[in-house]
């Protein structure tokens, strides 16, 4: 699936992953959390997770082409993502980058075997895009912050254990400078989550709330108001991670659209057919583009490939439900319920039967509606790639 040639040592790694992944791939129930927490620990003791982090942390000390040769791999061999995303590609990341030695060592392991799940509380209800609008509280008590305020659209937040939260310190410095950040205990007294149901069926976000919780000072990350800078290291890591990982998996949504359009026999009008063709030529395009940018990934050019993605993988949804003709969000495959735990990572096919496929293009066009929102709306990205990347004025 690589673009670029492997070296010799790049292609033993590979091919020692793929037989790995070959004996233990397992699968799944999609919201078994418990057996994804398994799942997750099995891969880190074969040696798989924290490709880059440090080895003194738990990692194994190795460059940003084994990540993407990991991802490759994981796509093809349809494996389970992480449940504990959030650490692994955000929070471990950022701590890596900004966090005290003694935070390094007390929380980077833990992420890594996913006994500890993490998620990102940066978003308000009146601070998405505008995240400097936001107004979550954290008033100064001795050796303690006392946090109030409310946090929304947090991913995995009804499973999480830490949250790396961003929150207000100084409410006479000018917006951008009077934030911190902070690592909270979601176990806390205080802490309060309540789920968001999306169109889907599921609950995969959530609100939180935070009513006077008490956290030491111990937990902050970085200097006190320095947590705008820190946020925008945070953006960086995730956009980049996410865009790598997702590119690969976006060959996988191009092969299921090849086993739609062929396995329905039904010929393409030319402009379907244009449209499948411009799908490959996109997502061959994307995943090249993460390979040649590889470390610089990790600077404003990750927004480019956010938004490439994004957009890309909505139209692919698209198109995928469109191959099962005019009727096809009426088929019976809809009714999505969190709480329906048949369905299993990866192994939806056409030979499984009709419904169950529509059920799976059904809900990727529906999940789609969120990526050009999540980790930073498409609106907001051009104009970080305008002023950032190609060195634009502002307005």
């Amino acid at each position: 699936m690589s673009r670029l040639q492997d070296t010799p040592a790049e292609l033993v790694f590979r091919e020692r992953l793929r037989e790995w992944l070959a004996d233990h791939a397992p699968a799944i129930a999609k919201h078994d959390v418990q057996a994804l927490k398994t799942w997750q620990k099995e891969l880190y003791e074969g040696g798989w997770l924290g490709l880059t982090w440090p080895s003194e942390y738990g990692g194994q000390g190795l460059g940003f082409r084994e990540q993407v040769i990991f991802n490759e791999e994981s796509a093809r061999a349809k494996v389970p993502p992480s449940v504990n995303s959030i650490g692994l590609m955000i929070a471990g990341p950022t701590l890596i980058a900004v966090g005290s030695e003694k935070q390094k060592k007390r929380y980077l392991k833990p992420m890594l075997t996913a006994e500890e799940i993490w998620c990102q509380g940066f978003s308000e209800p009146n601070a998405g895009s505008d995240l400097a609008a936001l107004q979550t509280r954290a008033v100064s008590d001795g050796d303690d912050y006392i946090v109030t305020g409310q946090k929304i659209w947090t991913s995995n937040s009804l499973i999480s254990d830490y949250i790396w939260l961003l929150v207000r310190t100084d409410t006479e410095a000018p917006r951008h400078q009077g934030i911190t950040a902070l690592i909270v205990d979601m176990h806390s007294p205080g802490v309060s989550v309540k789920p968001l149901r999306q169109m889907t069926g599921e609950a995969e976000f959530g609100e939180v709330f935070f009513d006077e919780v008490r956290v030491p000072k111990s937990n902050r990350v970085g200097a006190e108001n320095d947590g705008w800078i820190i946020g925008m290291k945070t953006f960086t890591r995730e956009r980049a991670n996410i865009s790598v990982s997702l590119s690969v998996r976006l060959q996988q949504q191009f092969d299921r659209l090849l086993e739609s359009v062929r396995g329905r026999n039904i010929p393409l009008d030319p402009q379907q057919a244009r449209e499948v063709a411009q799908a490959y030529v996109d997502s061959e395009c994307l995943t090249m583009t993460c390979e040649r940018l590889a470390e610089r990934l990790f600077g404003f050019e990750s927004s480019v490939v956010k938004v490439a993605w994004a957009e890309m993988n909505q139209r692919l949804q698209e198109m995928g439900l469109s191959t099962l003709g005019p009727d096809a969000p009426l088929l019976p495959g809809g009714g999505f319920d969190d709480a329906d735990d048949s369905a299993t990572w990866g192994t939806e096919t056409l030979s499984d039967g009709v419904e169950s496929f529509a059920k799976s293009w059904q809900f990727g066009y529906l999940r789609s509606r969120a990526n050009t929102i999540e980790g930073g709306t498409s609106e907001i990205l051009r104009s970080v790639i305008a002023e950032r990347v190609l060195g634009l004025p502002r307005k």
